[in-house]
């Protein structure tokens, strides 16, 4: 139906009005419609008409809003502070080192990073001393140092669950390695026929196993410590001191007793020094989502875009909280289910604070005559639509912010002070945590505004409304639906904070189908690529909800992660034929040219290369040098998404050389005296761990620390200065040579193109 109403005409003949006498009860509607049309953006050959279609919805023609060309360029070209200097240029390269260190300094000192970087040093430092004591050295044998890269590799600057997880998967993946190993050993020398091809045989079952838990480490995230174990534990078995076809068993023990040693002495670090039962990260989590949308109710405000994403940050930080706390053992009083609630709750506040437009005319004197409302060409009924409008709206609506903002301090004093975390994180002792009297005050303001807002839709004045007076509608309505929201999200901390009274053990509650996909926040930020990683699975996820709307409307019940996307069809033949075997076996061929099975055969060609030189060579030199870390570090090096740039080349490179000089340095210093080599240690080890478990660069930082703790302490068997020097020089060059063929590799082969 098409209608046309002449006293809603201005001078110019466009109807600026609909008639509200026929559709009364999609007034607001019609409001928010009315806000979107303005004088300037009319398409002035439809006149006005619209077509209304029973309340459902109405055929708006719009028009673009002119752009000029130095406007585009403005919203287009960054401000010159966000220019980037040249990563090469001394000017500024010693400059921004200079300030990072100061950071880092600050940052250790003064927060609980210097608590983590403690823990992580204290439990490398003790096994690392260990092994400088000759009773000590002497009983574990020739690969002690194992025990240090056991420390390394699961440290104590993560929580008491992640902790435990970690120690179980690293063991686990240890003797699945080494039993690996252990079968190709004994296969390669069962018979006459298996020793003539015993490096050939020892190298299937390496690429065979290297490949195969490639495919775990990319498609399962929760068993990244098990294969990374697993892989070095299976190219120690099988390649170090295989040169003759006589099997090395001591050597087996030297590896597995150090290694269950260093995850012991992690475990008593990480319960003794200062325990994280895992009830931090979360209060971390509200107190940050708490304060963010604090921030938010200031009103009325400009729009902040940095404010903004904050908030969207927010949202899927109490995610990550809640994941990696059912994901967990957590010791804490918050019980899952109710932190699920809560997260959902925070949510939604989150959501209706996004919707609201903060730089709001409706708080401003409208008692004032000069204040114009339309604009030049309003009537004076407009004008006086629009101060009604703000005068009966402002107090109320100033009074529901009030409460809110009073309701979200109380809220984190709330749960701050269940978490125990008060003292560290705040608010001050000052905020109460009582929410029975806020409770009281909300639900006076709500009725207040409640009244007054259905008062003047109840009005008669509402036709004459304009699109300004429209807008404070609008604002208020927002308003309204965000302080719902508060309340809800203030009653579940009420009840949270009356039954949350005892300390629980809580023991993991993610289901298996999902948590095979995620691990927890320290091994997200050990196993690097945390970015691509999160790209990786939000398209994933895109690809699947896409596919679900073309194939059919059925609710997916189990949540189950994504890895990729699912072919609705092969050919042109409907999914419905996807029972046949055919199709069957098409999908698996298909899944098999995924990246997937690109980053297995890499990490097959990868560790096979660098292991040909123990079967070709016939000198003692692979076990002298050790050479066999080469293919460890290759191994480390491949990430599944990220395949390193130029700038990653030099970065990693130049810590495995420094953590071999270093080395160097410190047996030549006092001539090999152990005093001396751990004075060495703690001078180098103590940035470097900083930088493998808490910076954003973390496989630099275990590269350094690999390289360091291998090299230096392999060279006490040589006290010569000289003979010391010449060793680590080419053990050295054994992890300059792992560390960089990964980065040259996925140049080579398929590469990762942004």
């Amino acid at each position: 139906m098409t209608e046309y109403s002449d006293a809603n005409l201005d001078p110019s003949g466009v109807s600026l009005q609909p008639s509200f006498d026929s559709r009364r009860s999609s007034v607001v509607s019609i409001m928010q419609i009315d806000q979107i049309i303005s004088d300037d953006r009319i398409n002035m050959e439809t006149y006005g008409v619209s077509e209304m279609r029973d309340g459902f919805f109405d055929a708006l023609f719009l028009k673009p809003e002119p752009l000029t060309p130095e406007e585009i360029e403005e919203k287009a070209i960054l401000p010159k502070e966000f220019e980037k200097s040249h990563p090469l240029s001394p000017k500024d390269f010693f400059p921004r080192q200079l300030h990072e260190l100061r950071s880092v300094a600050r940052k250790v000192t003064t927060t609980r990073s210097g608590i983590r970087l403690l823990k992580s040093f204290l439990a490398f430092f003790l096994a690392y001393i260990l092994c400088l004591v000759p009773t000590v050295s002497n009983w574990l044998g020739r690969y002690d140092y194992i025990m240090a890269i056991s420390v390394i590799l699961n440290h104590p600057a993560r929580t008491f669950g992640s902790q435990v997880d970690g120690a179980i998967l690293t063991i686990v993946g240890t003797a699945c390695g080494l039993a690996w190993g252990i079968i190709g050993l004994l296969l390669s020398t069962s018979t006459l026929a298996a020793r003539v091809g015993y490096g050939g045989i020892l190298t299937l079952f390496l690429a065979l196993f290297m490949a195969s838990i490639a495919y775990i480490r990319t498609f399962f995230i929760r068993f990244y410590q098990a294969v990374l174990c697993a892989g070095i534990a299976v190219t120690f078995t099988t390649l170090a001191e295989t040169s003759s076809l006589d099997i090395k068993w001591p050597k087996l023990r030297s590896y597995a007793i150090p290694w269950l040693l260093g995850q012991a002495i992690a475990m008593a670090v990480n319960c003794l020094i200062f325990p994280d039962a895992g009830n931090r990260p979360l209060a971390a989590a509200l107190d940050k989502s708490f304060r963010t949308m604090q921030e938010s109710l200031i009103i009325p405000r400009p729009r902040n875009t940095r404010l903004r994403r904050r908030l969207a940050k927010t949202f899927m930080d109490m995610s990550l909280a809640y994941r990696d706390m059912r994901i967990d053992i957590t010791i804490t009083r918050f019980r899952p289910v109710d932190v699920r609630e809560l997260r959902n709750l925070v949510q939604g506040v989150v959501r209706a604070l996004l919707s609201m437009d903060t730089d709001t005319d409706l708080f401003e004197d409208w008692t004032t005559p000069e204040i114009i409302v339309g604009g030049p060409d309003s009537d004076d009924e407009s004008i006086d639509a629009g101060r009604k409008v703000a005068r009966a709206l402002s107090a109320p609506t100033r009074e529901v912010l009030a409460c809110m903002s009073e309701t979200m301090q109380r809220s984190h004093a709330a749960l701050m002070d269940l978490s125990g975390w008060r003292k560290h994180f705040g608010p001050p002792q000052d905020v109460s945590s009582d929410l029975v009297p806020v409770q009281v005050r909300f639900n006076n303001a709500l009725a207040a505004f409640d009244a007054a807002e259905s008062s003047l839709l109840a009005s008669d004045t509402t036709e004459s409304y304009d699109s300004q007076a429209v807008e404070l509608f609008v604002f208020a309505r927002h308003v309204r639906e965000a302080a719902a929201t508060i309340v809800n999200l203030m009653n579940k901390v009420h009840e949270m904070h009356l039954h949350s009274n005892s300390k629980r053990l809580n023991l993991p509650t993610y289901p298996p189908w999902k948590a095979i996909y995620r691990t927890n926040a320290q091994v997200r930020h050990d196993r690097g690529g945390v970015t691509a990683g999160m790209y990786q699975a939000t398209f994933a996820e895109i690809a699947q909800l896409l596919e679900s709307v073309k194939v059919g409307k059925e609710h997916r019940q189990s949540y189950e992660a994504i890895t990729g996307p699912e072919e609705p069809s092969i050919r042109g033949q409907p999914a419905s034929r996807r029972d046949k075997l055919g199709y069957r076996i098409w999908t698996v061929l298909h899944r098999l040219q995924g990246f997937e099975s690109r980053y297995a055969l890499k990490v097959a060609v990868l560790t096979s290369a660098l292991a040909l030189p123990a079967w070709l060579s016939s000198g003692s030199w692979w076990n002298r040098n050790e050479a066999w870390w080469a293919v460890c570090m290759g191994w480390i090096m491949i990430h599944p998404r990220v395949g390193g740039n130029v700038q990653d080349l030099f970065t990693r490179a130049f810590a495995a050389i420094l953590g071999a000089a270093w080395s160097g340095a410190a047996h030549a210093a006092g001539n090999g005296n152990p005093y001396v080599v751990a004075v060495f240690a703690a001078i180098y080890m103590i940035p470097m761990m900083y930088r493998f478990t808490q910076s954003s660069h973390p496989r630099s930082g275990l590269v350094g620390c690999l390289s360091f703790t291998v090299i230096s302490l392999s060279l006490r068997d040589h006290p010569g200065v000289s003979s010391a020097a010449l060793l680590g020089v080419h053990k050295g060059l054994v992890f300059f040579v792992g560390t960089t063929t990964p980065i040259v590799v996925n140049w080579c082969l398929w590469p990762f193109v942004a």
